[in-house]
Parts: C-alpha cells; sequence; structure tokens
C-alpha cells in the first residue's frame, strides 16, 4: 500500500485527485493539506507519506519551497507535482528543488497512478507536454537558464517597461514621458536594474533582459 498525501489550496480540486487515486487499491491516502505550510509542519509532527502530490501556486508556502524544504530535511516522501503550470520556470525550478515528477491537473487517473509507481520505484515521471520542455531545458546550460530564471523573478513590471523602452533607442527623459514618472525615477529604476541583472551598462541590461525573454 503506498501512502499519498495532497497538498493543494483548492478543496474541490483536492477531492478530484483524492477520487482518482480511489479508483486504486493500492493507493492510502493519510492527509490532504491546502498549503506547502501545512504538509512541512504534518511532516515535523511525524507524518511519513510515500508520495506527496503537490500543487505549486499557494498560499503561506507555495508548492516548490515545500518542495525544496521537504527534500533538504526528509528523505522517504517522493514528491509529484501536480498544477496547471506547464511553463519552463516552473518546470526548472521544480526539479532543482527535488520534485520526482511533473504532471499537468488534467491528467487521466491511470496516468496519475502510473507516475506514483514510476517514482516510487526510483524512476520520474511527467505529463508527455512536460517531458518535451524537460528535453528542451537539458540542451541548454543548466547555469545560463538558471541565471536567466533568477534575472525574470527580480524584475517588476515596471522594470521591464523601461529596459525595453531604453531597447527601444530611448532616452531617460523620453522613457519618463511615454511612462509618466519622473526621470529621477527613471534613473532609479535603471540602477535597480543594473543590480538584479548584475550589469554596468544599459547596452549589458538590454541584452541580458532579451535574453532571458523579456521581450
Amino acid at each position: 500500500m503506498i501512502r499519498i498525501a495532497v497538498v493543494d489550496d483548492n478543496k474541490i480540486v483536492r477531492r478530484i485527485i483524492i477520487d482518482k487515486l480511489a479508483l486504486s487499491k493500492d493507493f492510502e491516502i493519510i492527509g490532504e493539506y491546502s498549503s506547502g505550510k501545512e504538509i512541512y509542519h504534518a511532516l515535523l509532527k511525524g507524518l511519513s507519506p510515500d508520495v506527496i502530490i503537490m500543487d505549486i501556486e499557494m498560499p503561506e508556502m507555495n508548492g516548490i519551497e515545500a518542495t525544496e524544504k521537504i527534500t533538504a530535511k526528509f528523505s522517504k516522501p517522493k514528491i509529484l507535482m501536480c498544477t496547471v503550470f506547464n511553463d519552463d520556470t516552473n518546470l526548472f525550478k521544480a526539479i532543482c528543488a527535488g520534485a520526482k515528477g511533473y504532471l499537468l491537473k488534467d491528467e487521466k487517473p491511470e496516468k496519475i497512478h502510473r507516475a506514483i509507481f514510476e517514482i516510487v520505484e526510483g524512476g520520474s515521471a511527467m505529463s508527455p507536454s512536460i517531458a518535451l520542455k524537460a528535453l528542451n531545458l537539458i540542451k541548454n546550460p543548466i547555469a545560463e537558464k538558471n541565471s536567466e530564471i533568477q534575472a525574470e523573478n527580480q524584475l517588476t513590471k515596471r522594470e521591464v517597461e523601461i529596459i525595453e523602452l531604453i531597447s527601444q533607442g530611448m532616452s531617460y527623459e523620453e522613457v519618463a514621458s511615454n511612462t509618466g514618472i519622473s526621470y529621477g525615477t527613471v534613473r532609479k529604476h535603471l540602477e535597480n536594474i543594473y543590480k538584479k541583472l548584475n550589469v554596468h551598462s544599459k547596452l549589458e541590461a538590454v541584452n541580458k533582459a532579451k535574453k532571458s525573454g523579456f521581450f
């Protein structure tokens, strides 16, 4: 019997996942939780699942943060991400955090069942579209991808807007006019962009922002 905990902030989604798992006699649901913080505290108190089915976007502590904390402290639970997000960033982060599988929430019960068996046996499991993205990630240098993701997480929408306008050849005054902010505020945003992207010139900032896929 494989002991499973389900973590998702949406009660209806948790019930759907649990109902899919109930179609197999090989699984025992030992708990359901609404955040990464809840499952982490439950593990600290002695909960011992074989598999944790983990959502990504949750309050208090998201699924990727929880996965990183859990895999760093506990050796037993295998974490299977089950999410609506199929982008490279979340996939890369989940893998780096220690997730053993990555499925989309609309997978059929048999696919979820098979994924659980695979990760318990030491393998990994992914939805077909996710597996293709994983292969594409492998083709690219990991350090470079990590750098791009870090940059994407750090820049605000306003900073992205400003660096895009600068890439179009606008002066600070023109950027200020287009965005409705002061010249001094534009300069301050540029200083922050330089620090976050670890660059020292407008050209470097523009090139790195483009490479990271901002525009």
